[in-house]
């Protein structure tokens, strides 16, 4: 046994629960800077993500313009608010997961894109979906729409506020 740089183990909480070995850089000092930072970055990843309250006035300032909460890397949670119907839509890689608190719309689901424009990475954008299922949604509702799934909010005769929880699939 012969101990060289390049090998680091990864610590969380106290206790190592497995270790990095890098071989093969331009010199040891190297192998041993890349150990270090991907033992780094697992050990990140790895530990238990903080606590988060959003207090009730900034929830309630989010659902006047229909706003995030949160994002992180992992999901999303947004306080949305609607006064009317908007446009056709697709999520690539996005799972919404919407709970109603307020008014009632009428949310088409499946069925095909019209018009279909795409507007940022991973999301389509149309003026309307052939087809598909119509959902009446009321307070109280929770419905989850999977990645790839066309939806629309087609008609929205008030204010219609709803959280939305977007994870990646």
């Amino acid at each position: 046994f012969t101990p060289l740089k390049g090998g680091v183990p990864i610590v969380v909480g106290g206790e190592i629960v497995g270790a990095v070995g890098v071989s093969g850089a331009m010199s040891a000092d190297q192998d041993e800077e890349m150990a270090v930072a991907a033992a780094k970055a697992l050990e990140s990843a790895l530990l238990p993500k903080a606590v988060t309250l959003i207090q009730k006035d900034a929830v309630s300032a989010a659902f006047q313009k229909g706003a995030p909460l949160l994002e992180t890397a992992d999901f999303k949670v947004h306080a949305s608010h609607r006064d009317g119907p908007g446009q056709a839509e697709v999520h690539q890689k996005d799972t919404d997961i919407l709970y109603v608190l307020k008014g009632k719309a009428t949310l088409v689901t499946g069925g095909k894109l019209v018009d279909g424009k795409n507007v940022a990475a991973d999301e389509v954008r149309g003026a309307a979906i052939e087809g598909g299922t119509t959902q009446e949604l009321v307070p109280g509702d929770v419905l989850v729409v999977p990645a790839g799934t066309p939806h629309w909010f087609q008609a929205v005769p008030g204010a219609f506020d709803y959280y939305v929880v977007k994870t990646t699939k």
